[in-house]
């Protein structure tokens, strides 16, 4: 089981008392510390970390190229690129830095704020995940204990942990049990209820590799895949395994193609035939499925609480050559003007299907999240469900693996409102993965999933949906 930060001081590392001076000589060297080559990133990436796992703001949040994080933003780009990489170790293999913690330490650390643990956790990640020395990444590391007043009396402790690790390497690593340490309790025990204890283990190893980039394309997906270097997966998607910039790519200034996962193209195409239809794509942000509508020929409106996500959505539809009505609003307070022939609602969820891309989501998440948005959830499924015209198709979606987000939505809906009825998902539907398909005809995909019908490929984000239809 994933343990919890319990940190404890080395018996040849304790801190010694600190006055005056050495707060004084730590601010002394802030200046030239900042000109150190790495070392404005490692700090960078130690302050982010901490945001994340103690005060739960989300990661690309603090990412974020226009709102984010301060420090992140002013970053030339190589900077960029390895804080992302060292957060993206940090929080992957987050139970592990704990529990190898637990073994280099024996006395909890007195600082309560997670500072020494945090740039402990940046120096660790580095030395064990990423392709750095660990020369640099220890020096780098006691540098900036010492200018932290939080951290300056735990230098040496900071110093005595990470050469140990570096000596005993081998000794303390060999015996971790990757996947459980690195998913909380909470949810490793919904999954193993949910699909059985060999899935849940299988959707653990999942999230340790970050997700290749999908696509999903206009028209000719082999042909995309051909000249991308990619290959087709999923229902018709298109996916890459190289790394780089997503914009310096051949069809995106053309608005041949948009990023979305193969699981999450697949909700909006058991809405079947669109030309000429009105369909609402509701919680409609970052707009792949709203893409997709209109790439079908459907006249979309999108709806989203969020007018700072739908300025996007707006500027990938123009890029596209797609044409929506963009409506920033609650749908709890948002009326449409008439009913609609097709509805995608992609409710609010906790996201813990999308781990392998966002892998802060285990450590800013938990179970009473799940409580909160399922109640979200069937309010709104049953709001918008009177929104379809007779004989109308709505799909609930959402980017969770927990049930009570997905299988217990549908099942309560269904059985008190006798007007609408369930519509299976086929398997031509979804690319012949009969897999994804469950026993009621609802999709539900996992990261552990293979994306071909071949099995050559696997890795989906974790997706249900539902397709029902007004009688």
């Amino acid at each position: 089981m994933a343990k919890p930060s319990r940190p404890h001081m080395p018996s040849k590392a304790r801190p010694k008392k600190t006055g005056p001076g050495p707060q004084a000589e730590g601010a002394a060297e802030r200046p030239q510390m900042k000109d150190k080559p790495g070392f404005s990133a490692r700090k960078v990436a130690a302050d982010i970390l901490g945001n994340v796992v103690h005060k739960r703001r989300p990661l690309d949040g603090e990412l974020d190229a226009n709102s984010g994080h301060s420090g992140f933003r002013e970053l030339a780009a190589n900077d960029k690129s390895l804080v992302r990489a060292i957060l993206g170790a940090c929080l992957r293999h987050r139970g592990e830095l704990n529990e190898l913690l637990d073994r280099l330490l024996d006395r909890r650390i007195p600082e309560k704020t997670g500072r020494v643990t945090d740039i402990l956790h940046v120096a660790m990640a580095q030395m064990l995940y990423l392709d750095i020395p660990d020369r640099a990444a220890v020096s780098l590391a006691v540098d900036h204990a010492s200018i932290d007043r939080r951290a300056v009396p735990y230098k040496g402790l900071v110093n005595g942990v990470l050469r140990r690790l570096g000596r005993e390497r081998e000794d303390v690593t060999g015996d971790l049990d990757a996947n459980r340490l690195n998913t909380p309790e909470w949810l490793f025990d919904s999954w193993a209820a949910a699909y059985g204890e060999e899935t849940a283990l299988a959707i653990a190893a999942a999230h340790q590799n970050e997700a290749a980039l999908d696509l999903t394309v206009k028209e000719d997906p082999a042909g995309w895949a051909e000249r991308l270097g990619g290959i087709v997966v999923g229902a018709g998607s298109v996916r890459l395994h190289r790394k780089g910039a997503v914009d310096a790519l051949e069809g995106f200034a053309e608005g041949a193609w948009w990023v979305q996962d193969a699981a999450a193209s697949m909700p909006a195409r058991l809405l079947g035939s669109l030309e000429g239809k009105r369909a609402a794509d509701l919680c409609a942000a970052p707009g792949g499925k709203t893409a997709q509508l209109a790439a079908a020929g459907a006249r979309v409106t999108a709806v989203d609480i969020s007018k700072s996500r739908l300025k996007r959505v707006s500027e990938n539809l123009s890029r596209l050559g797609l044409e929506a009505e963009v409506i920033a609003s609650d749908l709890r307070e948002w009326e449409p003007a008439s009913p609609f022939d097709a509805i995608l609602l992609d409710a609010p969820c906790s996201a813990t299907g999308t781990i392998r891309r966002h892998p802060d989501v285990p450590w800013i998440k938990q179970a009473y999240d799940v409580g909160v948005l399922s109640e979200v959830q069937s309010v709104l499924l049953r709001r918008v469900a009177g929104w379809l015209q007779p004989g109308g198709t709505l799909v609930y979606c959402t980017c969770s693996m927990e049930r009570a987000e997905g299988e217990d939505q549908i099942s309560a809906f269904l059985a008190d409102q006798p007007g609408f009825e369930l519509v299976p998902v086929q398997p031509e539907e979804v690319g012949g993965l009969e897999a994804v398909i469950t026993p009621e005809g609802y999709l539900r995909t996992l990261p552990c999933h293979s994306a071909t019908t071949d099995g050559g490929e696997t890795g989906l984000d974790g997706f249900f949906a539902a397709r029902i239809r007004r009688l």
